[in-house]
């Protein structure tokens, strides 16, 4: 506040003090009128107000089936979706997946990524490796049941996520009632629930099969919370037992269940009114799974958490200059992390546009001279005031701001690179927290002055917005075509959606029987490449898609020197590779068939066959070029390699045929035409 106060009115520290003064009043007020206990508000959880109701119970035991009904339905429309986006990774193209069961003990002993790469080193381009067995293994037993289907995917984690909106209400009943049926927090509870079971941020989590490794971490950890409550208030010590296990699988699905360490003791002090020390003993049940995974990952991926890359799709902090990247300054990446997690705050408010991507360049990057860097820092600033100013009282707002800061730690790159800006499905654990907080102020405004009715109306407002939003958002990711295309239009600047449209595009096209449609699907394509390309001037892939694109279009001199630039970057891309070899054999064709250029023609063909020695139709074109030029010996070596890699090709031996009676050689001659009319009697009418 003092800074802004020195800039506002320079050195006088008298007038610096008043004004600090001034706002930390008008803080504090507006914090004790929102934030604090009235006589009118029941939601204090150490202490709460009992108000009966006819049939608590069953009022109880209703909203949690309506929780999960909602939860599951509004992804409903999922369930014939087809695979998306990093679905192959982890099924349909892991070598360990669609082994079925007889794979899972590869996915349980390698980084999660190898199965897919297939290549020792490839599997750690993000930072750290990611060791993730849980949910891979689950889809190799689907692999195992239904094959390459995704139904059984989506239905999968659409049964999931509503169990998951279940016990996240049933936790949550249990910390806000401590054993006892009161109504109002049981609507409390039921709206902070339904309203994070609604919540459009969700989509790309549940509506990509992939993203069940975040609903299980989230289940795993939510479950393991749960039986620890259970056990504090039963003693039984077989809820210890179901919470480490709950709590292992949490990190087998995902590492950032890590954060209930903190979580755990957080919720016990907030809703148990222990001490800090005996908060913090009931986190110690889960130090063991906490210690065994980490042992675990430790084994399989070594120590290293990885570095920085200098790769722009792994490392979104870096710049291009003199032909290379290097990392950005120090506070412009701290500016930007700032500014992405402001982002988090305004799709969490009003979440709308959604995209599956956010990578560079779709944040640009910012620094503490830009406005809405400064506005996310303050939103941070308030956020952190009020965890610490609820702190002592055990305020239901300081609790859910605490669980926001705390389960965002590890996805912020704050504490350790995550090789993306920011993420939806990042958002996943900490909207939880989200949804406290705007449950407790609809509570806070709505019910303590106008009463349940108004309040149910308000919560049912926005639920009924949120779930038209989710519904529409889900038709987005029904395969990858849509998916990219529709996402591109967001995100402009993101060198990834575009080199990932543009791919899209380009394979459509391939399969697309009107030529007209077909040019316009490739031109489109190239337009987003060429944009990606400006933005990542070193995206090897993005120059690999360009050369098929331009390749379909027929321009087979610009394929490959696309190509050509593919390879420069990486002079060992196998893709790139192959596909120049294709794109030299058919620009010398056109060079030799279209342009009469046979210099040109013999160029790219020789070229062609350094690249691919087993080309039959290279070799071919060879032929026909020298037999044009009247090298008819050299065009008898070329036919003779086109018989040898393919014996059973009439033609082959026919053009042998030709080519040995222009040398004058009539007995070969009719040896080669008699072997051509044995493979094909038709072969001189074609």
């Amino acid at each position: 506040m003092s800074f802004f106060c020195f800039i506002l009115i320079g050195k006088d520290k008298k007038y610096i003090r008043q004004i600090n003064s001034f706002i930390y009043k008008k803080i504090y007020n507006i914090y004790t009128f929102v934030f604090m206990k009235s006589k009118n508000s029941s939601l204090m959880t150490a202490s709460v107000s009992i108000q009966n109701s006819s049939s608590p119970y069953d009022l109880k035991k209703t909203l949690g089936w309506l929780v999960f009904a909602i939860g599951s339905l509004v992804y409903f429309n999922t369930i014939l979706h087809e695979f998306t986006q990093d679905d192959a990774i982890v099924i349909y193209d892991n070598m360990y997946t669609t082994k079925g069961i007889s794979g899972i003990g590869g996915l349980f002993t390698k980084d999660t990524f190898y199965g897919f790469f297939k290549e020792v080193g490839k599997e750690k381009l993000v930072s750290g490796g990611r060791y993730r067995p849980f949910t891979p293994a689950m889809f190799a037993i689907e692999y195992q049941l239904v094959g390459k289907n995704p139904w059984l995917g989506h239905l999968i984690n659409i049964l999931l996520y509503g169990f998951l909106c279940m016990m996240i209400y049933k936790l949550l009943g249990r910390l806000l009632n401590n054993n006892v049926i009161n109504e109002r927090n049981t609507w409390f509870v039921f709206a902070a629930t339904v309203l994070y079971a609604s919540h459009p941020l969700h989509t790309e989590v549940v509506a990509n099969i992939k993203g069940r490794d975040e609903i299980m971490s989230m289940l795993g950890s939510i479950m393991a919370l749960y039986f620890l409550v259970k056990h504090h208030d039963s003693r039984q010590f077989k809820h210890v037992i179901a919470a480490c296990i709950s709590f292992f699988v949490a990190l087998l699905s995902k590492e950032n269940a890590i954060t209930y360490l903190a979580v755990v003791p957080m919720s016990f002090y907030f809703f148990r009114n222990l001490s800090i020390v005996g908060a913090l003993s009931k986190s110690l049940y889960l130090l063991a799974p906490a210690m065994l995974f980490l042992m675990i990952r430790a084994a399989i991926l070594g120590n290293d958490f990885g570095g920085t890359p200098l790769e722009l799709m792994n490392n979104p902090y870096l710049e291009y200059a003199d032909g290379a990247y290097r990392p950005i300054p120090q506070g412009e990446k701290f500016a930007t992390i700032t500014y992405t997690l402001g982002k988090y705050i305004q799709l969490l408010l009003f979440p709308h546009p959604l995209t599956h991507d956010y990578y560079p360049r779709y944040i640009d990057i910012k620094s503490f001279g830009d406005i809405d860097v400064l506005l996310s820092l303050l939103l941070y600033g308030i956020l952190i005031f009020i965890a610490v100013m609820g702190f002592k009282t055990r305020s239901l707002p300081a609790f859910a701001a605490g669980y926001y800061l705390v389960t965002l730690s590890i996805v912020s790159n704050v504490i350790f690179p995550i090789g993306t800006n920011m993420s939806e499905r990042f958002m996943f654990m900490p909207s939880l927290g989200f949804t406290l907080l705007l449950a407790y102020l609809l509570d806070r405004f709505i019910y303590s002055k106008f009463g349940k009715n108004a309040f149910l109306a308000a919560v049912g407002l926005i639920i009924v917005s949120y779930c038209f939003k989710t519904i529409t958002r889900n038709n987005v990711w029904k395969n990858d075509f849509t998916l990219f295309t529709t996402d591109v239009k967001t995100s402009t600047n993101s060198a990834k959606v575009l080199n990932a449209a543009g791919g899209a595009l380009t394979t459509n096209a391939f399969h697309e029987k009107d030529e007209n449609k077909k040019k316009e699907m490739l031109t489109q394509a190239l337009q987003y490449l060429t944009k990606a390309v400006e933005i990542h001037p070193s995206y090897k892939n993005a120059y690999l898609i360009t050369g098929n694109a331009q390749y379909h279009l027929g321009e087979y001199e610009k394929s490959v020197d696309a190509y050509r630039k593919a390879l420069q970057l990486d002079p060992g891309y196998k893709d790139a590779t192959v596909n120049m070899a294709v794109a030299l054999r058919d620009a010398g064709k056109i060079a030799g068939e279209k342009e009469n250029n046979l210099v040109k023609a013999e160029l790219y063909l020789t070229e062609s066959l350094k690249i691919t020695t087993n080309d039959p139709e290279t070799y071919r074109l060879m032929g026909v070029l020298n037999g044009v030029k009247g090298n008819h010996a050299e065009a008898i070596k070329y036919f003779l390699k086109v018989a040898e890699i393919d014996s059973s090709n009439a033609n082959a031996f026919l053009n042998l045929s030709h080519a040995y009676r222009n040398m004058g050689d009539n007995i070969n001659a009719d040896k080669h035409l008699e072997k051509a009319k044995s493979l094909n009697p038709n072969v001189l009418n074609q």
